[in-house]
This record gives structure tokens, C-alpha cells and sequence, in this order.
């Protein structure tokens, strides 16, 4: 399992030499947001695509 050192180096190693520390701070948002995800679907578990769009039905319009 990589440490979080581990994953900041590699984020920075795929990050363009000229990105500015907003950039960072973006990406590591977005990382740390799509891990909550998973561990929150791995934890709860997911719905299917029907119980998605039964529970979106309301808010689409037809």
C-alpha cells in the first residue's frame, strides 16, 4: 500500500512542470474525493441503473 508521500510524489511526477500549487491542491481534492467514494460504495454498496433512475425520475424532465 503506497503511503500518502507516495501518492503526492506520484501526482506531482504526472503533473506538467509549470502547474501551480492551486493545481496540486486540485488534484489531491479530487483524489482524496474519489477514494471517500469508493470506500462509501464499497461500505454501503452501489444501485443499479434502474435504481438510479427510479430515484432521478422526479427530478427529470420528460
Amino acid at each position: 500500500m503506497n503511503t500518502a508521500k507516495d501518492e503526492v510524489r506520484e501526482l506531482l511526477d504526472k503533473l506538467p512542470e509549470n502547474c501551480s500549487l492551486e493545481d496540486v491542491q486540485y488534484h489531491l481534492y479530487v483524489i482524496e474525493k474519489i477514494k471517500h467514494g469508493l470506500q462509501v460504495a464499497e461500505e454501503q454498496g452501489t444501485l443499479t441503473q434502474e435504481e438510479a433512475e427510479a430515484r432521478l425520475k422526479k427530478w427529470l424532465i420528460e
